[in-house]
C-alpha cells in the first residue's frame, strides 16, 4: 500500500521506521526535517505501519477526535491539510497547543468529541475524520460526527474494547461496535493492533 504523500519510511539509527516532517513534539528521534513516527506510541501509525488502506493520500481537511497531548494528530498535520484537533482534557490539551504552535494548519478545540453540535460552528466539510477516544459509545462518536464528513470521506477509528466495557471479551465488543456503525456507515476493512496496541481495532468505513 503506498503511503501518504509526506509520510515516508526513513531510517533512524539503523532501524527503519515511518516519519513526517515537522517540528519535533514529544522527544522522537530525528533525521534533518523529518522526525520519527512510532507505531507504539500512535495507533494510526500502527495502521498505515501494516498496510492497512486508509485511503489517505495526503492534503486532505482532517478531524481529529480524541487528540489528547498531539502526539499522533501533530504527525497528522504534518502531511494533512486543515485539522482540527478536539480534545476535552485541559491538561493535555495544553500540550496539544504546544504542538500546533508551529503547525499553522494545526487547529485545537477544548470540546467534547460526544458533543459536536459544541464545535459545529468551527469545523468545516472534512475528508477524514481520526477517532480515538476512550469513552463508552464510541460508536455512536463517530455517528455524531459522521455530520462533518463529505459523502466520499473516510471514518479511521480506532476501537479500544476496554473503554467500552473492561470485563466483557474484546472481540464481542468490536462486533457490537462494528454492528453499531452500520446506522451510518459503510465497514470496508479491521484490523486488530495486538501486539503493539493491546484490545484495540481498528476500522476503515466511510459514509452510507
Amino acid at each position: 500500500m503506498r503511503l501518504p504523500d509526506g509520510v515516508q519510511r526513513r531510517s533512524f539509527d539503523g532501524d527503519e521506521a515511518l516519519a513526517t516532517r515537522g517540528e519535533p513534539v514529544y522527544g522522537e528521534p530525528t533525521d534533518g526535517a523529518w522526525r520519527r513516527w512510532n507505531p507504539r506510541r500512535s495507533k494510526l501509525a500502527a495502521v498505515l505501519d501494516r498496510g492497512v488502506d486508509t485511503g489517505l493520500e495526503g492534503d486532505e481537511t482532517v478531524l481529529y477526535l480524541g487528540a489528547a497531548a498531539g502526539t499522533t494528530v501533530s504527525h497528522v498535520a504534518d502531511f494533512a491539510g486543515p485539522t482540527y484537533a478536539v480534545e476535552f482534557a485541559a491538561r493535555p490539551a495544553r500540550d496539544l497547543l504546544e504542538a500546533a504552535a508551529p503547525r499553522p494548519n494545526l487547529f485545537p478545540l477544548l470540546k467534547d468529541a460526544r458533543r459536536p453540535d459544541s464545535y459545529a460552528h468551527v469545523v468545516e466539510p472534512v475528508d477524514v475524520v481520526v477517532q480515538d477516544v476512550a469513552t463508552r459509545g464510541q460508536a455512536q462518536v463517530a455517528l455524531r460526527n459522521r455530520q462533518f464528513l463529505r459523502d466520499d470521506g473516510r471514518l479511521l477509528l480506532s476501537v479500544k474494547a476496554r473503554s467500552e466495557d473492561v470485563t466483557a471479551d474484546p472481540a464481542a465488543v468490536f462486533d457490537e461496535v462494528l454492528a453499531a456503525l452500520t446506522d451510518g456507515y459503510e465497514v470496508l476493512s479491521t484490523a486488530r493492533l495486538s501486539p503493539l496496541h493491546d484490545d484495540h481495532l481498528a476500522v476503515v468505513a466511510r459514509p452510507d
